[in-house]
């Protein structure tokens, strides 16, 4: 597994493709058992995974524990990211220290490499956060911090107080919002991002139709890429990727993930993965090598493709009344 270096002054240098764990504990319907789940963890670093990340949020915990304990043989060998939401009613340094504090217990681990703001507060200035997560990183209880979806703004005025290691939002040939200006910004100011849903959760996979149904906390249910109609509309895409990858001898996934670590040096996507050929399949995918010749064509077939449906929070919550 090829590496890529987030951040600069708290840089960290993590395998090129991540495994983002979530999905084992939510999010995607029904998952492995825990101890099946274990071993799948550990099978993405034999796999040459060194990049994990979880939650204090997903499954109220459960996936923190959960990864702590399948890391835990090669806990020094890698790099764990977990993420807090900060609440707005309390003092803003404790509650930043205790939720740590209990994200450490839950992981079994005396220190977390990254540690991200999992979303922006609104009314919590980030220069506030900012000195906080840098008197953390100044004990050794993280080694560096970050934010997700956060703006332009709001990372230009977080990493003016206390330098960002990474910036972690979604990202994939599907969504390429933050093009326009938070990955040029973190390119400017040294700053890794890492892609959640890089696959498109699983759309650009090439594995589901419209036709597939989706239950109880599966967020395709909410996400409107996955409608029968948006699934249909999208169909052009597929077709590229398909077209691509037979071209290379590769997956339309191990295309879209390829595309991203060719346009970006800086950048580590975390697919999810809960099956051993679906790691070898993205952890793959840095063997996968665009030529530029080839990049640019991929591009300019790509911005003729109209992208219908997208992912956003204020559906996934939608999802909370549904199960």
């Amino acid at each position: 597994m090829i590496t890529r270096i987030l951040g600069k002054q708290h840089a960290l240098t993590v395998s090129a493709v991540g495994l983002g764990c979530m999905g084992f504990s939510h999010g995607y319907g029904p998952g492995p058992d825990h101890e099946e789940a274990v071993q799948l963890i550990r099978a993405a670093y034999d796999l040459g995974c060194t990049f994990f990340d979880t939650a204090e949020g997903y499954a109220a915990g459960e996936n923190e524990k959960l990864v702590g304990e399948a890391i835990k043989p090669f806990r020094k060998y890698i790099i764990l990211a977990t993420k807090l939401h900060i609440p707005e009613d309390r003092k803003l340094e404790s509650a930043i220290r205790e939720h740590l504090d209990a994200s450490l217990k839950r992981l079994d681990t005396d220190y977390v490499d990254l540690y991200y703001q999992h979303r922006v507060n609104q009314n919590v200035p980030v220069e506030e956060v900012a000195v906080v997560m840098g008197k953390l990183i100044d004990e050794g209880k993280i080694r560096g911090w970050g934010q997700s979806q956060a703006t332009e703004e709001e990372i230009r005025r977080a990493h003016a107080v206390v330098p960002i290691t990474a910036i972690q939002s979604e990202y994939s040939i599907m969504e390429r919002m933050f093009e326009a200006d938070v990955i040029p910004a973190c390119r400017e100011l040294g700053i890794g991002f890492v892609p959640f849903s890089p696959l498109g959760a699983g759309f650009l996979s090439g594995q589901y139709t419209s036709r597939d149904v989706y239950t109880g906390d599966d967020v395709r249910r909410v996400i409107t890429r996955f409608s029968k109609e948006n699934m249909d509309a999208n169909q052009p895409l597929l077709d590229l990727l398909h077209r691509f990858a037979d071209d290379k001898g590769a997956t339309p996934a191990q295309i879209s993930l390829a595309w991203m670590l060719h346009k970006w040096d800086f950048l580590a996507p975390i697919p999810g993965m809960r099956k051993v050929e679906r790691m070898k399949e993205n952890f793959g995918a840095v063997d996968v090598t665009l030529t530029d010749a080839e990049f640019q064509q991929l591009e300019a077939e790509l911005a003729r493709i109209e992208i219908h449906g997208n992912r956003t929070d204020e559906d996934i919550f939608k999802l909370k009344d549904m199960i």
